[in-house]
């Protein structure tokens, strides 16, 4: 008898697992759900019956229901046909996948417009800062045909112009931003794609909504709740100490106190214009002084305001943010704000090294190659120093100070829309000719508005450049975050030294370069050595070559 219980009980059990499938399918999609906390109560319903045993034909309606509506709030709007259970299950497997690799395509189904199949294709983020782009052209029409790999258009995001490339074979619907679109969030609808020719002209007239267009610019996040309390007799809500006209009925009688009026006299304040926040409503001298700050002495009690307008004679012109710049701007900040910057400045005498620079110049020349700059050498000789001194090449983190083995230098390129850092990677291990070529190569791309990622990502210290090209004698360059410093080159003068015997002189040309340092990660000390070894190479630059 015993044995044949726990047959028949485990028979029912297994007529159950439909059921339960459903349920614990139900339960994964709250949880990958950006709206699963609204289904929380309803799905601790459901197992709490099932655990109980007892699983009602209501409650299993209710898990379905949360389900669907899940999958709808992960990017999925149901087809006007409906959809079977399987296909619902594949196409969230496949959306999951998608969301992670390729996280602005979303594929949509539309039931209040009955709309066909199609595909929104958001703005990629294509590079670690990148929040907003601008769309340079389409090399796509609306009604053309895609395949994957092909390039449908041209971003300019906050460092270069990049290609997106299609991920999926179809047909061009729609081109919600068209070219010369400026100011787009990362996630925003952009474009939408079907994958039958025929559900091109369906989508004339699309536009997404705008709850879409806000739920693709910022994804939805489960944020506590602030209750406000709401206002009740009992419970005013807290007024400001500044005080604010108020108005008193003709032939009421104003209190203030013997100071306040004298106040408010001597600088021509009607009193009935202040609000008291004395005793029953007394007017203060400190009312008075809060008056005046807001209003200002010279501005008499119910005196009409007058606009100010624009200076007639003021001529200017508005030039609009580039990507790069305002991305710039925005990473400079939060140096100077949040880095502890300190500098230290030597001078190097370059007389040998420009000396040895005219002779590898010649050898280029007869073989071909780029001629060397002089700052291709401060770049060779930094990268040596920071080999010599590893504490420089580092960044600064809250749990620890990550120090590179890479020695990468960013090399600060100015153009016409903005300050670019390329990267010259492995700077230690090349020589003179290969940094040569790669600076100019690199150059040339950041002036055409053509880097890609991997032309000015990774670099573990920059060097900045204004002597040579514009003659500035020495400046302080700012913090390129997360790297903990930078060196700013000066240019080259000429001045007088004490010879070898008394009375005698001779001229040397001098080079001024200043290191900015984080403090958290370069001590002053640290800060001095490093500049001591990259001096070295510089006075002595056929050390370079051991």
């Amino acid at each position: 008898m015993t044995y044949g219980y726990h047959i028949i009980n485990h028979s029912r059990k297994l007529q159950n697992i439909a059921t339960m499938l459903r349920q614990e399918y139900a339960t994964s999609i709250c949880w990958f759900s950006n709206s699963s906390r609204a289904f929380g109560d309803k799905y601790e319903e459901t197992v709490g019956i099932h655990h109980r045993g007892y699983v009602s034909a209501e409650r299993q309606s209710i898990s379905r229901r949360a389900a669907y509506t899940s999958t709808s709030h992960s990017s999925f709007k149901r087809n006007g046909n409906g959809m079977s259970a399987g296909k619902v299950h594949s196409s969230i497997s496949v959306s999951l996948l998608n969301r992670e690799q390729n996280k602005h395509f979303t594929r949509g189904y539309s039931s209040d417009s009955g709309l066909p199949p199609h595909q929104e294709i958001g703005m990629p983020s294509l590079s670690p800062t990148m929040t907003e782009g601008n769309i340079a052209r389409w090399l796509k029409n609306e009604g053309d045909k895609i395949t994957p790999g092909e390039v449908l258009c041209e971003v300019e995001t906050d460092k270069a112009t990049v290609e997106m490339e299609c991920m999926e074979e179809g047909y061009l619907a729609k081109i919600i931003k068209g070219d010369g679109s400026k100011e787009i969030k990362v996630g925003e609808v952009i474009a939408i794609t079907v994958e039958e020719e025929d559900d091109i002209g369906m989508f004339k007239d699309y536009s997404p909504s705008a709850a879409d267009a806000k739920s693709a610019a910022k994804p939805e996040r489960s944020e506590p709740k602030v209750e406000v309390a709401q206002e009740t007799p009992s419970a005013p809500a807290p007024e400001s100490k500044v005080s604010k006209p108020s108005s008193v009925p003709a032939g009421d009688r104003v209190f203030a106190s013997p100071v306040a009026r004298k106040m408010a006299e001597d600088n021509n304040v009607k009193l009935s214009s202040i609000k008291g926040t004395g005793p029953d409503g007394l007017i203060v001298k400190a009312d008075v002084e809060d008056y005046l700050a807001l209003r200002g002495k010279e501005m008499p009690a119910g005196a009409p305001v007058t606009k100010v307008g624009t200076v007639p004679d003021l001529d200017y012109t508005d030039i609009p943010h580039t990507q790069i710049r305002k991305i710039t701007a925005s990473r400079l900040l939060f140096s100077k704000q949040t880095i502890p910057h300190y500098y230290l400045t030597v001078d190097t005498c370059v007389d040998n090294l420009m000396e040895i620079r005219g002779q590898l110049n010649l050898l280029q020349e007869n073989s071909g190659g780029k001629r060397i700059s002089v700052n291709d050498l401060v770049i060779k000789a930094a990268a040596l120093a920071l080999r010599k001194v590893p504490q420089c090449n580092s960044s600064w983190t809250e749990d620890y100070i990550r120090q590179f083995h890479s020695v990468n230098i960013n090399v600060a390129v100015q153009t016409d829309n903005g300050l670019y850092v390329p990267v010259i990677r492995d700077a230690d291990k090349k020589g003179l000719s290969k940094i040569a070529e790669e600076v100019k190569s690199l150059a040339g791309k950041a002036k055409q508005n053509s880097l890609k990622a991997e032309d000015y990502e990774g670099g573990t210290f920059t060097v900045s450049n204004l002597g040579g090209p514009f003659g500035v004698k020495q400046f302080c360059a700012i913090i390129n975050p997360p790297q903990a410093g930078i060196l700013a080159v000066g240019s080259a003068e000429k001045r007088v030294i004490p010879d070898a015997g008394p009375d005698q002189y001779k001229f040397a040309s001098f080079m001024s370069v200043t290191l900015s340092c984080d403090h958290r990660v370069i001590d002053g000390a640290i800060g001095a050595e490093w500049l001591k070894a990259f001096k070295g190479y510089i006075e002595k630059p056929e050390s370079m070559l051991l």
